[in-house]
This record gives C-alpha cells, sequence and structure tokens, in this order.
C-alpha cells in the first residue's frame, strides 16, 4: 500500500471511531435525560445523591427500582434488537429485514403467551385494595416458549430464503402473512383467557421497558454481549457475504453453517428481549439503516455502531413516551411503529425504483 493509500485507510479508520465515539456519549446523554425524566420532579443534583445512597428513600427508589432499570433495559434490549436486523439484512441480502417485519417478533410473542396463559407461567394475584393483577412466575418459561416461537418463524424464513424466487419484497409479504398468522394464534389464546390475563397480555404486546427487572435485564445483557462477540468475531465473513454468497464461498466462508447459525442466535436474544418487554417494533430496521449511512457496511464498525444507536433510539423513545402525556406512560411500541413505518415504505418504494 502506498502511503497515499495508508493515510486514507487510517482517515477513513478515524472517521468510523469518530462515530463511535459520539454515539458512546450519545448514549451517556441521553441515560443522564431519562434519569431526569419523570412524572416525580428531581434535580440533577438529587439524581446524582440518590446514585449515590445520599437521596431521600423515596427518591432512591425511583432511581434505582424504576428509572435505573428502564435505562438499563432500554440499551440491553435496543442493542440486541439492533444488531438482530443488522445481522438479518445481511444473512438473507434483504435490506428490509428484521425481526418484526419478518414476523420473528411476532412469533416470539405467540409462544409466551401461550406460556403465561396455557403452561400455567402467570398467575393472578390479588392486591389488599381487592384489584388483580398477573405476575409472570416462571420467567425461563416463557423465555423458551417465546425463543421457540421466533424459532419457528425463523425456520420457515430461511426456507423459504433458499427458493429461487425469493426476492426481498417476496420475504417481506411473507413476514407479514407469517405475523398475521401469529397474531391470530395470540388472539386466539387471549379468547379463552380470562379477562385479567387478556388485559396483561394485550398490555404486554405493546411493549414496556418498565417491566423487566434487574435478573431479566442481566439475562438479556450476558445473551446480547455474548451474541455481540460471536457476530464480531465474524465480522469479516458478514463482510464477504454483502458480495453474495457465492463470493463468500469463495473466498472460504461456510455460509451453510454461518447463516443458519446467526439466524438462530437472532431469534434466541430477540425472543428473549420479546418475553420480558412485548413488541417493540422497527428499531432493528431504523438503528441498522442510519448507521450504514454514516459507516458504510463494515461490520467491525456496523454492528457496535448499530447497537449503540439501537440504544440511543430506545432511550430517545422511552423518554418521549414519559413526558408526552405525564404522567401517564406511553406504550412505546406504538411509538417505535410510528418511527419505522415511514422508513420503511420508504426502503420498499426504494426497491422498485431501483428494479
Amino acid at each position: 500500500m502506498t502511503a497515499a493509500g495508508s493515510g486514507s485507510y487510517r482517515q477513513y479508520i478515524r472517521r468510523k471511531w469518530a462515530v463511535l465515539i459520539l454515539l458512546c456519549l450519545l448514549t451517556a446523554v441521553f441515560s443522564i435525560m431519562s434519569l431526569l425524566s419523570g412524572s416525580a420532579n428531581m434535580t440533577f443534583s438529587d439524581v446524582i445523591a440518590s446514585i449515590f445512597g445520599r437521596g431521600t428513600r423515596q427518591m432512591n427508589t425511583i432511581i434505582w427500582n424504576v428509572r435505573m432499570p428502564r435505562i438499563a433495559a432500554a440499551m440491553a434490549v435496543g442493542a440486541a434488537l439492533s444488531m438482530c436486523g443488522c445481522i438479518m439484512q445481511n444473512v438473507l441480502r434483504n435490506p428490509l429485514a428484521s425481526s418484526s417485519t419478518l414476523g420473528v417478533s411476532q412469533g416470539a410473542s405467540f409462544g409466551a403467551a401461550a406460556a403465561i396463559v396455557c403452561l400455567g407461567a402467570g398467575t393472578q394475584i390479588n392486591s389488599g385494595n381487592g384489584a388483580s393483577a398477573l405476575t409472570i412466575t416462571q420467567p425461563y418459561m416463557v423465555s423458551l416458549a417465546a425463543f421457540c416461537g421466533g424459532m419457528l418463524t425463523t425456520i420457515l424464513m430461511l426456507g423459504l430464503s433458499r427458493l429461487r424466487d425469493a426476492t426481498p419484497s417476496v420475504m417481506v409479504l411473507a413476514g407479514v402473512a407469517l405475523s398475521s398468522m401469529f397474531t391470530g394464534g395470540t388472539t386466539l389464546i387471549q379468547y379463552f383467557a380470562d379477562d385479567v390475563m387478556v388485559a396483561t397480555i394485550v398490555y404486554w404486546t405493546f411493549g414496556n421497558l418498565g417491566r423487566a427487572g434487574w435478573s431479566e435485564i442481566g439475562l438479556i445483557g450476558i445473551l446480547s454481549f455474548a451474541a455481540f462477540l460471536f457476530f464480531i468475531i465474524n465480522s469479516w465473513n458478514y463482510n464477504a457475504i454483502e458480495s453474495g454468497h457465492d463470493t463468500a464461498k469463495s473466498l472460504g466462508v461456510n455460509t451453510g453453517l454461518l447463516v443458519p447459525l446467526s439466524l438462530v442466535i437472532c431469534a434466541l436474544i430477540t425472543s428473549v428481549s420479546v418475553a420480558f418487554t412485548g413488541c417493540i417494533s422497527f428499531i432493528g430496521l431504523i438503528a441498522s439503516h442510519i448507521m450504514r449511512r454514516f459507516v458504510g457496511n463494515d461490520y467491525r464498525f456496523l454492528l457496535p455502531c448499530s447497537a449503540l444507536m439501537g440504544a440511543v433510539l430506545l432511550l430517545a423513545a422511552d423518554i418521549a413516551c414519559r413526558m408526552i402525556v405525564s404522567p401517564i406512560v406511553l406504550p412505546i411500541g406504538a411509538l417505535t411503529s410510528f418511527m419505522g413505518a415511514p422508513l420503511f415504505l420508504y426502503l420498499i418504494l426504494r426497491q422498485r425504483r431501483s428494479r
């Protein structure tokens, strides 16, 4: 490589590192904003004091039992869904692919709802004032059932991707069909459930970051970090797949193993996220496409940048959900759908123009 070429490459890498560092700063900024947001009026000094255990009992409870878990859940789930969208778009050769557009989230939701109602993973409890609620007593059973539902969708999509005429548009239509099928299955489960379980499942499917506790967030975080390590180790293989599966095979990439294994890992972390926070649509689609504009298709940088952008977007969406009609907290899944639908339509129209 010439001196000029070496300098150009170093500048190319520095720009990507600059984007990565900026995303880290944005994540920190939105985390602080999230700590300050909510119906309880707390100043920055109150938040700092509570973080170090020097605030009032009420403030410490709000920070450590309400706001901190929401921030951690937003970061873990946003990163998980964004990585899934990034990898699915690569291995399926489909820019419209994500866990929500291909029905993986809906399949996971069906599995989780079946575990809650049919397998007894949820129990109705009565509070002291006579009100009823549903608590998930077996979260790992819910996670396993969600994984089975998401995995079933993944297997169907993987089989479809092997068909000769399975264009990206066909796969999206198939994802819509699978989403409708699993949504119908979830509706049937709700039909035979009692009123409390129906209300809880409906509320759960909206998406709610406040539902996950520290143990659930830890599980999502550990699985997402393990998935990230696998993806980043194979980043050069994903770079090769960007040029097509045949080209990747000629470069020594075992696509017959890497593609299904990547989809299984995506199904796992999506399903666990859905099991504990409900359906949060389009984050994987939005974050990965934004980052492609800034860092290109080099998966050494696209993966971590997409994960951080997903965390930033979900933190921003959660702040908006808590502030728009405060003290009411809007369902975050509805807001992310409003964010993602225009981008989804734009990508479809751009694909039609490129034909």
